[in-house]
């Protein structure tokens, strides 16, 4: 364990609905499998939330001296277009729309969720599973499962919820909500009963597609989780994490089928963590609308993607979190006064930290231990880092040290972001930042020259231009966010 991290980490287990001491199943260690996206689009920022989450677990487990094994999987086949188990296949509808195979258009859009994490600072898994390199893994799963937990329909192989005990209790009570989202076959012996293979139907090709024990067809989305958790993390591991809109379905199937395959009660994960949802009033948070706000959408208007980062570091991760482009400047804003406060540490300390003995420091450092070790509660760390900042009269190499501490964990990039990184150049500005300095030059120059006509024509031109400009700051000027 880190000896500057003494509080117990407590963590919400949405299995039991309350706050549980993480104990790890290996002393020492932390297993983590995280949900990850389905190929088929690019990721809208609701679906990054989860992946900031999950990376603040996993920066917490690291920070607190574990060593990590962090998992998250890649769906490229058998997601349909309902999470409730109904509808097409993702991948093979977003093909026929395209043209494209769904090979290309998995590769394609999971390079774009790649440059996403990237670009959030979220940190790389120990591996990125792939659905489809896992395929006759799943089959084998199925079979060992098969007899006594499924039975054979015409479209598939299919999971009998009523084989394993207290199905659902992740869920909590199965609402006629949730049953009616899920799909009507005829011939399930219960609502519930999920496929873990689909066949193809007669007279169709996919293109994805394999030979199987229940005929040539395609894996369920249930299925990939259990198999490659199980695979990399072990039957029982610590920590399974998703979107609370997984805690409904798809992970109560995964659970009947861990209980299947390793012939016991238990669910697989000692603790399952689920965020919340992000909340857009303008309705634009599904992929489904065909316009949706992503992260790309973000940079073009000129926000730095960690401020979006920020944002999501602001609220505790079980809240929901309104999106507003307000909002989203607010974050900038909090980014840059920190960013500026970093910047005269460094200098201070001449980029060079110490170990942190003095006492204010070491309290600071407790106090963020408590708050992070009360179920990932970045939304109190967050001041406090901002608090050290203000720390002037204590040892700036301490302070610099302690806040690399802190960033460790909130994945900020303080120590290396810079105020001009933040003033990321909007897609629709119309002059390049190389004119905007040399207009900056002729005003100081006609101000210089007492020209005051000349130097508020220039400020005039710029800023119907999107040019803020910002006399005695060393930066000069910034971009306006249209919003």
């Amino acid at each position: 364990m880190n000896d500057n991290a003494p509080h117990p980490l407590k963590l919400f287990n949405s299995l039991t609905r309350q706050m549980e001491e993480f104990v790890p199943v290996h002393p020492g260690e932390a297993r983590v499998y995280t949900c990850g996206p389905t190929v088929y689009n690019y990721q809208h920022i609701g679906n990054m939330r989860a992946y900031i989450f999950a990376d603040l677990l996993g920066r917490t487990l690291s920070w607190k001296g574990y060593k990590l094994t962090h998992i998250i999987n890649i769906t490229d086949v058998g997601h349909l277009t309902s999470d409730a188990d109904a509808g097409d296949d993702k991948m093979e509808k977003a093909a026929a729309q395209s043209g494209k195979s769904a090979w290309d258009i998995a590769k394609y859009y999971t390079d774009a969720y790649w440059l996403d994490i990237d670009r959030l600072n979220i940190r790389q898994p120990a591996k990125w599973a792939i659905a489809t390199d896992h395929v006759e893994e799943m089959i084998g799963f199925a079979k060992s499962i098969a007899d006594k937990h499924c039975y054979e329909l015409d479209s598939g192989l299919y999971f009998d919820v009523s084989t394993v005990p207290d199905y659902g209790r992740l869920a909590g009570a199965q609402s006629d909500d949730i049953e009616g989202r899920i799909d009507t076959v005829e011939g399930k012996r219960h609502p519930q009963d999920f496929a873990i293979w689909r066949k193809t139907p007669a007279g169709e090709t996919r293109q994805m597609e394999w030979d199987s024990p229940w005929g040539k067809g395609a894996p369920g989305w249930h299925l990939e989780c259990s198999q490659m958790s199980i695979k990399y993390l072990g039957e029982t591991f610590d920590i399974h994490t998703g979107g609370i809109d997984h805690r409904e379905i798809h992970h109560p199937n995964e659970i009947a089928q861990n209980q299947a395959h390793n012939c016991s009660e238990h669910s697989g994960a000692n603790i399952w963590m689920h965020n919340n949802f992000l909340i857009d009033r303008a309705g634009k948070m599904s992929k489904s609308s065909g316009d949706f706000l992503r992260l790309q959408v973000l940079i073009d208007k000129g926000i730095h993607p960690l401020a979006y980062r920020l944002m999501c570091l602001q609220a505790h991760y079980r809240s929901e979190l309104e999106f507003t482009w307000e909002n989203l400047v607010a974050a900038l804003t909090r980014l840059k006064r920190i960013v500026m406060g970093v910047e005269r540490l460094l200098e201070k300390a001449d980029g060079q930290t110490a170990p942190i003995d003095h006492p204010a420091l070491l309290q600071l450092q407790d106090k963020f231990d408590a708050a992070l070790s009360e179920d990932l509660n970045s939304s109190k760390c967050l001041p406090l880092l901002e608090e050290l900042l203000t720390q002037k009269k204590l040892p700036a190499d301490q302070r610099l040290g302690l806040l690399s501490d802190m960033d460790s964990v909130l994945g900020l990039q303080l120590s290396s972001l810079t105020r001009k990184q933040l003033r990321v150049r909007p897609a629709s500005a119309a002059i390049d930042e190389n004119a905007i300095e040399a207009k900056l030059d002729q005003r100081q120059k006609a101000k210089a020259e007492k020209d005051f006509a000349t130097a508020d024509a220039i400020r005039d031109e710029l800023t119907a231009q999107g040019v803020d400009l910002m006399d005695g700051d060393p930066l000069r000027w910034d971009w306006k966010i249209e919003i």
